[in-house]
């Protein structure tokens, strides 16, 4: 294994069940109905979600390792492995939604009966790779955990009803952020990566050295207003703001507003998890694309950061950050602030090895290492990032025209 463990086995259950209880409680507001729907390709159902992360303990540990144990449902291995050569066939992936069968109920029951069979493996003395792999098998489950959230919001999002997922959060006092500050940082040899005491996914790694030139970071996150000025500014109209591909994007889509935008009233409305909603100026921006991120920083008369840069900085100036687990506007305060548990990031960083990365051997190598290509980084973390994914070497990655994420940006530019 490649990724770092940090959970020492004692605690392995207890961290085990947490995560597991999480998903529970994600899926608790759903109906078959809603947990069976896919609004996308590249969206799940979120009764897959639960079903796959299952998939995961009870083929990755449980076949293996655990003598006499009964598969619930040989045809689970065809309907919820996701993107595993190695393993075999699989239901393709724009097709999740066809599984009416198994039931919310039935995928439950799944669930159930590989939680008894994980609770008896971890009674016992584990081998440290078996451990490490139980331990990221539940850190995958916390990424699908996102997802869920995500990928429910965009299904949502189809419904004319404009349905909420939750009750929305007790209205905090806003006040307008303060002009954007720009910090320096000296250019020179920096290292970047992760470098043990905790875990990490492979991709983190090895820690290595970068050069970076002299470079300027924006103290916050560009918000919903400025963004507002931007399509007021006709910055979707413009050709000479935008990439190549990102043009040939915006037109065939139509976009002209973030994802989830729409004029109501004659105001600006999105929908979010909570149903639709104003749009606060002051909140950051979130849906955006990696092409619309560049094309407003283009706009702005900036860059993005780099990744190595942004995560210079967050080590330097956060490295205790926390996520905030909820969206929150703009506040005083010196140093960088929002690095963390309000949205992710674009970076302009492809998605690439680290020097001296080799995927691990086996299913496992095909985790990270297979999606770097074509792929563009985000650093930091969202409202919707479970706990313990926040940290200044974790690398998320999306292609260039997502948008469904709660994916934002901050601005940049050589010092």
């Amino acid at each position: 294994m490649d990724a770092i463990p940090a959970t020492p086995p004692a605690g392995l259950a207890q961290l085990y069940g947490t995560v597991r209880a999480t998903s529970r409680h994600l899926a608790g507001p759903l109906s078959d109905a809603d947990a069976t729907a896919q609004s996308m390709p590249d969206a799940s159902p979120a009764k897959w979600h639960l079903a796959h992360t299952t998939w995961f303990f009870e083929t990755m540990v449980l076949r293996p390792n655990l003598a006499g144990y009964a598969a619930f449902d040989d045809t689970f291995n065809f309907l919820f492995n996701s993107y595993y050569e190695t393993l075999g066939a699989r239901q393709p992936r724009p097709r999740r939604g066809m599984l009416t069968r198994p039931s919310l109920d039935s995928v439950m029951a799944y669930r159930a009966h590989v939680d008894r069979a994980m609770a008896e493996l971890l009674r016992r003395d584990l081998p440290p790779g078996l451990w490490e792999l139980v331990e990221l098998g539940c850190h995958h489950e916390q990424q699908h955990q996102e997802l869920l959230l995500t990928d429910i919001l965009h299904l949502f999002a189809q419904n004319p009803l404009c349905p909420a997922y939750s009750e929305a959060p007790p209205a905090m006092a806003a006040g307008a952020p303060r002009e954007t500050q720009y910090h320096s940082f000296d250019g020179g040899i920096v290292e970047i990566g992760h470098a043990g005491g905790g875990f990490a996914f492979d991709c983190e790694g090895p820690r290595h050295r970068v050069l970076v030139e002299p470079f300027r970071l924006a103290d916050r996150l560009v918000t919903n207003g400025e963004w507002m000025q931007f399509v007021a500014d006709g910055g979707y109209r413009d050709p000479l703001l935008w990439l190549s591909a990102g043009w040939a994007t915006v037109q065939a889509q139509g976009w002209d507003a973030p994802l989830y935008w729409r004029q109501h009233d004659g105001a600006w409305h999105s929908m979010t998890l909570h149903g639709l909603q104003p749009v606060r100026p002051d909140d950051p921006v979130t849906h955006i694309s990696y092409f619309e991120a560049d094309a407003f920083a283009s706009w702005a008369g900036k860059r993005l950061p780099g990744e190595a840069e942004w995560e210079h900085a967050a080590r330097d100036l956060a490295p205790d950050a926390a996520p905030a687990l909820r969206p929150r506007a703009a506040s005083g305060g010196a140093g960088l602030r929002q690095m963390f548990g309000e949205v992710w990031q674009w970076t302009r960083s492809p998605f690439t090895p680290y020097p001296r990365f080799r995927p691990a051997e086996g299913a496992v190598g095909e985790y990270n290492g297979k999606f770097m290509c074509g792929q563009f980084v985000l650093r930091g973390s969202s409202c919707a990032t479970p706990e313990g994914h926040s940290r200044p070497t974790y690398r998320n990655f999306f292609p260039p025209d997502a948008r469904w994420q709660f994916s934002g940006l901050r601005l940049a530019e050589d010092a």
